[in-house]
């Protein structure tokens, strides 16, 4: 990841402050116990000027999250889009990662958070392509965790919690350790799941397919893009439960996310995937979702909001 600038500034709780004064106290509560929630969006440049990806969607999940956490923002979710706008232009980005973070701040370090404060920020900064410039094309080398993802009923895999990603630090230091660039979890009854910070399809004799909501997963918004676009174009796409060898056996598969986009996998467990490129359909999904996120395409969908 490309080093922050911090002459910049963040939104914190409703005013901007200089970068280096966003700061928390050690007995916050969202350092203890991880209770945050947050999202991770892009701002593109287009022809017609910077525009956020799916900027509504993303504020609504954020606000999913917090709702399943009992965590109030004081902020509406227009209020909230504004200043994700406001903090791309202050800093003078005509592209760049948006990171909204809700979190309990500091008051007591109990259990009980209720007493604790409401934090809303927003962070800007430039980051290029996730998994390396070259593995839009390539591919990525990745494995199956010995880490699996949460059982039903522990955390709530469809919140974009701080906690939940402890499990996903575990899958992709794992993965670092062993020469791979991601790793791959299974759910808790040994099905496919999804990458540490992506969501995972197989393709196969042309239908593709992807973990459902059950299987553990974030409700990937470049997850339903894709569904979108692929269902656009004739592509047979559901979603099901998938069974771990039928990784090895797929002609393509590829993750998608805010940060990864879509990136193609040419091998799991050191098992070639097709042709251990990026196949022919992951490259048509992901040429025509980049035309649409570049402005080079009609944005039928509504997905781009211009600053």
């Amino acid at each position: 990841m490309a080093a922050f600038d911090e002459t910049g500034k963040i939104w914190f709780s409703g005013k901007f402050v200089d970068w280096k004064e966003a700061t928390v106290h050690v007995c916050s509560h969202v350092i203890h116990y991880g209770s945050a929630v947050f999202e991770g969006l892009r701002c593109y440049k287009t022809p017609k000027g910077s525009a956020c990806l799916r900027l509504k969607d993303h504020t609504r999940r954020l606000f999913d999250s917090a709702k399943m956490y009992r965590i109030d923002i004081p902020f509406s979710q227009d209020e909230v889009n504004q200043a994700c706008i406001d903090t791309v232009k202050i800093n003078g980005y005509d592209e760049a990662y948006i990171r909204p973070i809700v979190f309990r701040g500091y008051h007591s370090l109990g259990v009980d958070p209720t007493s604790c404060p409401i934090e809303t920020v927003i962070i800007t900064w430039k980051w290029g392509k996730y998994l390396g410039e070259e593995a839009l094309t390539k591919g990525v080398d990745v494995r199956v965790s010995s880490w699996t993802r949460m059982a039903p009923n522990t955390l709530p895999a469809l919140a974009k919690c701080a906690a939940n990603y402890m499990d996903s630090q575990l899958i992709k230091l794992e993965a670092l350790a062993d020469g791979y660039v991601e790793g791959i979890a299974l759910d808790a009854a040994g099905y496919v799941s999804e990458g540490s910070g992506e969501n995972i399809f197989l393709i196969r004799d042309g239908r593709m397919v992807t973990p459902p909501l059950g299987a553990s997963i974030l409700p990937g918004i470049t997850r339903d893009s894709i569904i979108k676009i692929a269902a656009d174009m004739d592509i047979e796409v559901g979603e099901q439960f998938i069974p771990r060898e039928m990784l090895y056996i797929a002609d393509e598969v590829f993750f998608t996310g805010s940060a990864a986009e879509v990136t193609p996998i040419r091998s799991i467990d050191r098992i070639v995937i097709g042709e251990g490129r990026r196949g022919p359909i992951t490259e048509a999904l992901q040429k025509r979702f980049f035309e649409i996120i570049n402005g080079e395409a009609e944005d039928k969908y509504g997905w781009l909001t211009y600053l």
